[in-house]
């Protein structure tokens, strides 16, 4: 469930944008999809792990600080509609605090797109979902931030429905435990993502 309901609120997010970012509404959809999404991906990676017990380690802890990183977005863009403050004056002020704005927005904030296009690479690798799948996921974490950056709203849907459909796949499959569409060789486990199903 939370595989899906985190895209999908992300993707109701962009719906609230309003130029420079998303309003206080979507911000919270934003935000609250976010820690979703993040619930969902822990119980995918739990699922993945016997098929890539060293690239979960590593890319769990680049998940986690990523969404730190866009939470901090959207509360930022919260924060400019409570205080009436225009985008751009936000990031002048945020001038005055180059380490927490560098370790919160250019440092935490990259690091969600990018953990997704590595879940991808990590997907196909493992063989663990058809390519077209992972190729949305890999699609979807590079239009993300280019999405973000641009601000044009056509753009940020795109990316928002690019992402929500593979995860749709992945969150069914996860949720009814089906077996991989590559028959699993010796010693390969026959389940993607064999997490219990509060976590699909």
């Amino acid at each position: 469930m939370f595989l899906i309901l985190g895209p999908a609120l992300n993707l109701a997010g962009g719906f609230f944008w309003t130029g420079d970012g998303p309003d206080a509404t979507g911000a919270t959809l934003i935000s609250v999809g976010l820690g979703c999404w993040l619930i969902g991906l822990i119980g995918l990676y739990q699922g993945l792990r016997p098929r890539a017990p060293r690239h979960v380690p590593a890319l769990l802890p680049l998940t986690v600080f990523g969404v730190i990183g866009g939470v901090a977005f959207s509360v930022q863009s919260l924060h400019e509609e409570i205080f009436g403050v225009s985008h751009e004056r936000a990031i002048e002020l945020l001038n005055a605090y180059p380490l927490p704005a560098n370790v919160l927005y250019w440092l935490c904030g990259p690091l969600f797109p990018v953990s997704l296009m590595l879940l991808g690479a990590v997907l196909l690798k493992a063989r663990a979902a058809p390519v077209p799948v992972v190729l949305l996921v890999l699609a979807g974490g590079l239009l993300f931030p280019l999405s973000r950056i641009t601000r044009v709203e056509i753009l940020i849907h795109a990316a928002d429905l690019v992402l929500l459909l593979p995860f749709v796949y992945l969150g069914v499959r996860a949720r009814d435990r089906l077996r991989p569409a590559v028959a699993p060789g010796p010693g390969r486990p026959s389940e993607i993502a064999g997490q219990p199903r509060d976590h699909a």
